[in-house]
């Protein structure tokens, strides 16, 4: 869908199991940052751990993101190499180095920071994480993906406070009461803020450490009555600590779990072709099932959309190319040959990689429109020649049209050719990830659709073009016949 930008600032996040501390984020955070500053080459380091006052994403201490920066001297493929070795030499944690606009690009096309998201559909947690490991597994043996991971979602402990109706009946106390009491005591309750020096302080009630370190403390502690009374949070409810995930997420009114990987090595159709396959041999239970996103899916929509533009810009070129030429035989050859001028396009993209990109799409486009207006000029012209010159339909008539349109058609390739040679010349840089493949489309397509017009389409029209007998010609009444 797009190309991998060659920047020399890259992100990468990196995030612990949830309920790692603070101090231990910290570490490994300043341990990567002493690792990194050593490699030759990087500029530049920074970080972030959890989320500011103000943040935008929402995040925890375990998570963080670092910033690093490459010299414009130093060779960006290898220094990558050096960074991402590091990177992987810590283990236990979630990671990946990506650019800003990479980043930036996918999360608002996809909401993932990934280009292959599988993401497993259902109500149960446990069955979504077993049939998510088996993707995962599934996932990582595909040629071509990286970096396979289930999203970070695992079993925090958690104090679970289970009122008894009946006793708490007994003291006027209604569920919401003694939850909310339980809560402000064990958890902290914001009351207020204080502004100081230009900083702000929140203000929280909260019970002392001592009240709230066990089970046993927390059942003792003291909530007030509507009669003014206090009793013991044990004395109406159930006081415990269980296991629940740390992180629940739904969408259509289902639980999710997503299984992601980088893509590198190979085009992203065949990784998620190779994928599909391997997952047809996966059984769901009912109600439980999972489909491939990402870059993938807006890659699929975009593709829809360019084939339902195609297809409507396809009829309206035919219906142009009969209006020109006052012929369907004329304008349905002429269609049908449009295409072969792509094959040096088609030959151009394979020999620059074999990836076809958003540039390389727009130089087909470019390719196509030159190779149409080349060819309706050369049969108008030939046309022209026969109904108002005179000139006898056959052979000669051809080589002279072709002859007489070989100076605007060679300059019009000439002159778009010269003017992308630069953008091939200065090569796969940054800063040219879209026009560089633009450039080796149109310059390749070009040499064919110059070749296509020159030979091709004089020899079909000589094949295609004599008017049938019969039909009268009003450019023809009255001009004069030719001996």
């Amino acid at each position: 869908l797009f190309p991998t930008f060659k920047e020399r600032d890259f992100l990468v996040h990196w995030i612990a199991l949830p309920g790692t501390s603070a101090a231990e984020t910290a570490r490994t955070t300043t341990a990567l940052s002493r690792d990194l500053r050593a490699i030759p080459g990087v500029r530049s380091f920074g970080s972030h751990i959890g989320q500011a006052m103000l943040g935008e994403e929402i995040a925890g201490v375990n998570f963080g993101e670092a910033w690093i920066s490459i010299d414009s001297d130093a060779d960006l493929d290898a220094t990558l190499t050096r960074i991402e070795d590091v990177v992987n030499s810590y283990p236990g944690l979630y990671h990946d180095v990506l650019t800003y606009l990479n980043e930036r690009v996918e999360e608002v096309l996809t909401g993932s920071k990934e280009p292959l998201v599988v993401r497993v559909y259902g109500q149960d947690q446990k069955v979504l994480r077993a049939k998510a490991e088996e993707v995962r597994k599934i996932m990582a043996d595909v040629p071509g993906t990286v970096d396979s991971h289930v999203d970070l979602q695992v079993d925090v402990p958690q104090v679970e406070v289970t009122v008894n109706l009946a006793k708490a009946a007994k003291y006027g106390l209604k569920p919401g009461d003694v939850r909310r009491a339980a809560s402000t005591l064990v958890a902290g309750e914001e009351v207020g803020d204080i502004f100081r020096a230009g900083r702000a302080y929140d203000t929280v009630v909260w019970s002392t450490p001592a009240s709230r370190n066990s089970v046993s403390s927390i059942s003792k502690l003291l909530i007030d009555t509507p009669s003014g009374s206090r009793v013991r949070i044990g004395d109406v409810a159930a006081v415990a600590v269980r296991p629940v995930p740390n992180l629940i997420e739904r969408q259509g009114d289902s639980r999710r779990l997503d299984v992601a990987a980088g893509v590198k090595g190979r085009d992203l159709g065949s990784v998620v072709a190779d994928l599909n396959a391997r997952m047809a041999g996966i059984s769901y239970p009912r109600g439980y099932h999972a489909e491939v996103l990402g870059e993938y899916k807006e890659r699929q929509a975009a593709q829809s959309r360019l084939f339902s533009s195609a297809g409507l810009a396809a009829v309206a070129i035919l219906l142009l190319l009969q209006a020109s030429f006052g012929s369907w035989r004329l304008a349905t050859f002429a269609f049908l040959t449009l295409p072969m001028a792509l094959v040096g396009g088609l030959l151009a993209a394979y020999l620059g990689g074999g990836i076809i990109s958003l540039g390389s799409l727009v130089g087909f486009f470019t390719v196509f429109g030159i190779a149409a207006r080349n060819g309706i000029l050369l049969v108008n012209h030939c046309q022209h020649l026969e109904r108002v010159e005179g000139e006898t339909f056959g052979p000669a008539l051809v080589l002279r049209g072709a002859r007489e349109r070989l100076s605007p058609i060679l300059m019009t390739s000439l002159a778009t050719g010269l003017a992308l040679v630069p953008l091939i010349v200065l090569g796969d840089r940054p800063g040219h990830e879209i026009e560089y493949p633009l450039a080796i489309v149109i310059v390749g397509g070009l040499v064919t659709s110059t070749l296509l017009t020159l030979f091709v389409v004089p020899s079909l029209y000589l094949r295609f073009g004599r008017r049938r007998r019969g039909r009268a010609d009003p450019a023809v009444d009255g001009a004069p016949q030719p001996a």
